[in-house]
């Protein structure tokens, strides 16, 4: 995507890398998945640049620390799944607006952490396996799941809103802040758990997190509970130790 001055738009430090893996070949990610039908839509914005990583086998992390390394892109970035429709065609404005007030964005998230937390909006996960959802107080932001655009709304609190956990759905960063902090995610948390992990690793580079208002449509409700879900939440509880 080239120059967008005859728009009015700003170039340079507005541009922003829109970062995704697929298991889709290049082909059929722009012409079927939610993502890829979202950008093609919004390709009139020329602010937007994306970095998809087509018939993808690698893990998130590794994907996404990829780009975060890259030199001569965009300062800013989005990480985002690609089962997710972008119903929102003022996106650039709302990450620039976002990181002008945070250093990480997301959709939705939590205003608190606790001590073995299994996501974002759960507070804890009980013997029988059962997800314990946080009190509605301290969640944030919105999402809507669906599996066309303009879904069913799950609203979980006000945004925006200092959050300490965010949902990986949608994150976006500065590249030079990651770096000037020496954040990454963690490649052992492939799939699972991997936006848990990195908000803590943010947190605890003194970054500031909080939820902004972006409309976006989710295909999936995640991978909660599974066995490979549950193999990479002994490994976050064994790496933090809260």
């Amino acid at each position: 995507m080239g120059g967008g001055a005859g728009r009015g738009w700003p170039l340079g430090e507005d541009m922003i890398e829109v970062i995704s893996a697929t298991r889709l070949t290049r082909e059929v990610f722009w012409q079927r998945s939610a993502l890829g039908l979202s950008l093609r839509r919004l390709a009139s914005d020329q602010r937007l640049v994306p970095r998809i990583a087509f018939e993808n086998r690698r893990g998130l992390p590794e994907v996404f620390n990829e780009r975060i390394a890259a030199t001569g892109g965009p300062d800013l970035l989005v990480f985002i799944h690609d089962d997710v429709w972008i119903d929102d065609f003022f996106l650039a404005d709302r990450v620039i607006e976002g990181l002008g007030a945070y250093d990480l964005i997301g959709v939705a998230g939590n205003r608190r952490r606790l001590a073995g937390q299994p996501a974002w909006a759960f507070a804890s996960r009980g013997p029988d396996g059962r997800f314990q959802w946080d009190e509605k107080t301290n969640l944030s932001g919105a999402i809507a799941n669906g599996k066309t655009p303009f879904g069913r709304i799950s609203h979980f609190g006000p945004a925006p809103q200092a959050c300490e956990l965010l949902d990986g759905v949608f994150l976006a960063a500065r590249r030079a802040t990651l770096r000037e902090r020496s954040v990454r995610f963690d490649p052992a948390f492939d799939f699972d758990l991997y936006d848990q992990d990195f908000c803590r690793t943010a947190r605890a580079s003194g970054m500031r997190l909080g939820t902004w208002p972006i409309a976006l449509t989710h295909q999936s409700g995640g991978a909660f509970g599974t066995e490979r879900w549950t193999l990479r939440y002994r490994q976050y509880l064994e790496k933090w130790r809260d």
